[in-house]
């Protein structure tokens, strides 16, 4: 939906609270053909007793058959078409550390990774290296020097990095040095535009350098870089939907693609017990709260069935704490699905919720894959599609037309 068109039903006098809960990579898949997915599995009496009052749905984070990133996948749900909003992962890995990007500064999101002898990725994550170590390591690599340029390096968070080239003449449309697989070599960097043909070279020179100081530093002997990208200027969802909104994750990504469409970020929670507590804490200050929950998603990628049904287990316990501050609108959903049997996000639709008042329940009386497949939403509702709804059912959008 056009943002020029939602603006003018918006009621901006409205003072009802919306709550995004992100399951992230709440979606799964089946280990055997007629098993349950993650989500059939675990046990969720308070998140099935909300499906029995809600309307149900499987919602595409993009469109058929297409797999997204985190990014494209939280902008879906924020209203914002993640084909036209295109951003890359650097951007969002700064904003999310408050880091000081400026118009023409590049930034990628890097991983430290492991290579073996034949210079081969063998753990792109570098056994989850601690913050600390990132730390250490990141030091060492501000020490490389660039030829007409600023090199900045800071720790994100476990083996995640952000690198940063500040310059003149610097273009962001180069390819990504991370295979996003193992068993192969580094990508080499590729630019895709005459700009950017300076930028590759000093990528590369970085690349060789860090190789160096690195190699001794097992696991994260090496690193790899993606989501090239600078700061793009976006309408902001106060403009766009007159919300006062607010975002409560853990992780630097999340917190920087809120900050990007104008949240206000909060605290920097350990646990999700304490996310909640936040939430509690301020939520007579704000509209709309983003809600984000990671380590499920985490769990899909380590490939780890059990502990992925655990962690949802875990967010079910702290659903009635949202219930208890009394929404006008509870949206339940992931930004997109990670089964523990790809250990990677898939394209597979994931479940979701919408609780108001006002919302039409339907059948659904357990939140899962193929019950959801049956609700009232629909199983294919494109996620840009529940911002509109969660506006509506909050009483927040006008009448359109006579």
């Amino acid at each position: 939906m056009e943002f020029e068109f939602i603006k003018q039903l918006v009621k901006p006098d409205e003072t009802t609270k919306i709550v995004l809960l992100v399951l992230d990579g709440l979606g799964g898949l089946p280990v055997e053909l007629d098993g349950a997915t993650e989500l059939e599995a675990a046990d969720t009496p308070n998140l099935d007793a909300l499906a029995a009052r809600s309307i149900c749905g499987l919602q595409e984070p993009i469109g058929p058959g297409i797999t997204p990133g985190s990014g494209p996948g939280h902008l879906g749900l924020f209203g914002y078409d993640p084909l036209k909003y295109q951003i890359g992962r650097g951007v969002l890995s700064a904003l999310g550390i408050d880091f000081d990007l400026q118009e023409e500064d590049v930034a990628a999101r890097g991983n430290f990774c492991t290579v073996d002898e034949e210079g081969k990725v063998v753990d792109r994550r570098a056994g989850r290296i601690p913050s600390e170590k990132n730390e250490a390591l990141c030091a060492l690599l501000r020490q490389i020097q660039l030829p007409g340029a600023e090199l900045f390096v800071r720790t994100v968070k476990e083996y995640r990095l952000l690198w940063v080239l500040r310059g003149q003449g610097l273009g962001a449309e180069i390819a990504a040095t991370d295979p996003q697989e193992t068993g192969v070599a580094p990508l080499e960097p590729k630019p895709s535009s005459k700009e950017s043909e300076k930028t590759v070279r000093l990528v590369k020179q970085f690349l060789k350098e860090a190789h160096e100081i690195l190699s001794d530093h097992q696991p994260a002997n090496m690193v790899l870089l993606r989501g090239f990208s600078k700061r793009p200027v976006w309408p902001l969802l106060s403009h766009v939907y007159g919300l006062r909104a607010a975002a409560i994750a853990r992780y630097p990504m999340y917190r920087g693609v809120a900050r990007l469409v104008g949240m206000q970020t909060l605290g920097s929670s350990d646990s999700v017990e304490e996310e909640f507590d936040v939430l509690e804490q301020h939520w007579d200050d704000y509209d709309f709260f983003f809600v984000h929950v990671k380590r499920i998603d985490s769990a899909g990628e380590d490939g780890d069935f059990e502990r992925k049904v655990a962690r949802i287990e875990e967010a079910d316990t702290q659903l009635p704490r949202i219930l208890d501050l009394e929404p006008d609108v509870l949206v339940v959903t992931g930004d997109h699905s990670t089964p523990s049997k790809m250990r990677y996000h898939s394209w597979h639709p994931v479940p979701v919720m919408l609780w108001s008042e006002h919302c039409r329940p339907d059948r659904v009386k357990k939140f899962g894959e193929r019950t959801c497949l049956t609700g009232g939403l629909g199983p294919r509702i494109p996620a840009v599609d529940l911002m509109p709804l969660a506006m509506a059912h909050a009483g927040r959008l006008k009448k359109f037309g006579a």
